[in-house]
């Protein structure tokens, strides 16, 4: 019997048959890799060769990116999400950390934790730097708040230790009813809850009718920038008009109702109170690359024989507005250590990027590189007897200028460390 004889019933030998079907499926095999991959996931499915979910993989899905406030070029750090219930009242921003991720992570609005800390879009946020979080928990736990509670929406002027004045509620307590500390800023349009106690206050109460009695002799108007004593005649709207406040301004100021009525001999105040507000200290170790910026700053300043209060004031403007870094990207044009824009007059690209040079445009004065164009430190008339953030702002010009004092304690520090 040859190697190609058949059994009885027309079937080749049994090991030889199956050697041969075994070479036809290779070769099988080795055709399909020319075919295009919908035609081969097809027949490799009727070939029994894969299963359906493998013969047609599925591309992976993309989640979208956030928008960070910090994003720059090659900036990207993915942040597991914390679990729910479980957002500090703050938290400390770590290497690679972006607004957006950190917001991820805790299951808050990317443009809350911006609000809350005074930051945009563009600003930058550093390693060691503390950020507070929208609806935070901090110890102890905030007095639980009905959703019927009563609130206040912030009007400019406002702080929360008047907020608590006005509606007769202790100031701790609002605030760890809102979640807040008293680092803690405030905008105008936020809710503010009114724990109970303050729900009385909230809606004050109709008028009392005055009591039918002859009027008192008219009391001249007091010369007080302050206050204004009522006279026959005058209404709100009046006074309003007469101290450039508008009704409701005038209203809040006194706790009153605008349908409330005045009397003549009344005292009134008629100044808008002064906001202030408080922004916590940031403390930073010095790294590597921000140290050798930082000593360039203080350099220049003492080579231009800068005080050390000017100094300070340069730290802590270029820590706020670039971590004492040397960014190649900001807001619109801004760019370098100060963020100083070629669009405005602080030179081109190539010198706004020189930390030499962006120091001592900041100082300015008799050796400012942008003479007639930008306005240094040292070309602001009085400028030793301004705080460190308010002459920090008339060089920089910032959207959020109250965060410069922030800057304050660790210049110094710096300063002293550096000599």
């Amino acid at each position: 019997m040859t190697h190609d004889a058949e059994t009885a019933n027309g079937q080749v030998d049994h090991p030889r048959r199956l050697a041969r079907e075994g070479n036809d499926r290779r070769r099988g095999i080795r055709r399909l890799i020319t075919l295009p991959l919908a035609v081969v996931s097809t027949i490799a499915v009727t070939l029994g060769i894969a299963q359906p979910a493998e013969a047609a993989p599925q591309p992976a899905k993309r989640m979208p990116k956030a928008k960070a406030a910090n994003d720059g070029p090659a900036r990207n750090a993915a942040s597991a999400p914390a679990s729910a219930g479980a957002v500090p009242a703050e938290v400390t921003v770590a290497d690679g950390d972006t607004v957006s991720s950190i917001a991820e992570r805790y299951g808050v609005a990317t443009a809350d934790v911006l609000a809350l800390n005074g930051l945009g879009w563009s600003s930058l946020i550093f390693a060691g730097q503390r950020l507070a979080l929208p609806g935070g928990v901090a110890a102890p736990a905030p007095v639980p708040v009905a959703a019927e509670l009563p609130r206040h929406t912030v009007v400019a002027g406002d702080t929360m230790s008047g907020i608590a004045a006005t509606y007769g509620v202790a100031l701790d307590q609002m605030l760890s009813a809102n979640g807040l500390s008293r680092q803690s800023l405030i905008f105008r349009g936020q809710s503010i809850v009114l724990p109970p106690g303050g729900a009385e206050a909230a809606a004050p109460a109709a008028p009392t009718p005055a009591p039918a009695a002859p009027a008192p002799a008219p009391v001249p108007p007091t010369t007080s920038a302050e206050e204004y004593t009522v006279v026959d005649g005058d209404t709100l709207w009046d006074i309003a008009a007469r101290h450039d406040l508008e009704v409701s301004e005038l209203v809040a100021i006194n706790g009153l109702d605008t349908a409330a009525v005045i009397r003549a001999g009344q005292v009134l105040r008629v100044a808008r109170p002064v906001a202030v507000v408080t922004v916590a200290s940031v403390s930073v170790a010095l790294t590597e690359e921000m140290r050798g910026n930082a000593s360039i700053i203080v350099s220049v300043g003492r080579a231009l024989g800068v005080s050390d209060q000017g100094i300070v004031i340069a730290l802590a403007a270029a820590a706020q507005e670039s971590g004492l870094k040397n960014p190649e990207y900001g807001d619109l044009d801004s760019l370098g250590l100060f963020q100083q824009r070629p669009s405005q007059g602080w030179g081109t690209v190539e010198e706004v990027l020189d930390p030499v040079r962006s120091a001592t445009a900041f100082y300015g004065g008799a050796a400012n590189p942008n003479a007639g164009r930008t306005r240094g430190l040292l070309d602001i008339a009085g400028w030793e007897s301004l705080t460190v953030t308010q002459a920090a702002q008339a060089v920089q010009l910032s959207a959020h200028p109250d965060h410069y004092a922030k800057w304050e304690t660790s210049a110094r520090a710096w300063l002293s460390e550096l000599g």
